[in-house]
């Protein structure tokens, strides 16, 4: 069992820049693929980004292509999300899922999913 807590969302002005953190629970963190989903109000869950096991690939949504980058760190179990030049459609809940084959693509059957932290970004 593998569990997921994002922080780090919070308001910013259009332009500006957040990072997101997930921290996992369990020895196996580094055995998983990550991934960053996000929800806006009234619309479906978008895949944003998959990151491998190692971190050595990763799989950006055309929409944040040079704007947001993925990391990870699994000594500490964590995944980044660092979001720059954030546009007002960006605001979301965004949220971190794991997935134990290590597969990192939008079509990824993910196992664990955390509770989300909200980004919202102001015109």
């Amino acid at each position: 069992q593998v569990q997921l807590v994002e922080s780090g969302g919070g308001l910013v002005q259009a332009g500006g820049s957040l990072r997101l953190s997930c921290a996992a629970s369990g020895r196996t963190f580094s055995r998983y693929a990550m991934a960053w989903f996000r929800q806006a109000p009234g619309k479906e869950r978008e895949f944003v980004v998959g990151i491998s096991w190692s971190g050595g690939n990763t799989y950006y949504a055309d929409s944040v292509k040079g704007r947001f980058t993925i990391s990870r760190d699994n000594p500490k179990n964590t995944v980044y999300l660092q979001m720059n030049s954030l546009k007002p459609e960006d605001t979301a809940v965004y949220v971190c899922a794991a997935e134990m084959t290590g597969s990192y693509y939008p079509w990824s059957q993910y196992d664990y999913w955390g509770q989300g932290t909200q980004v919202t970004v102001s015109s």
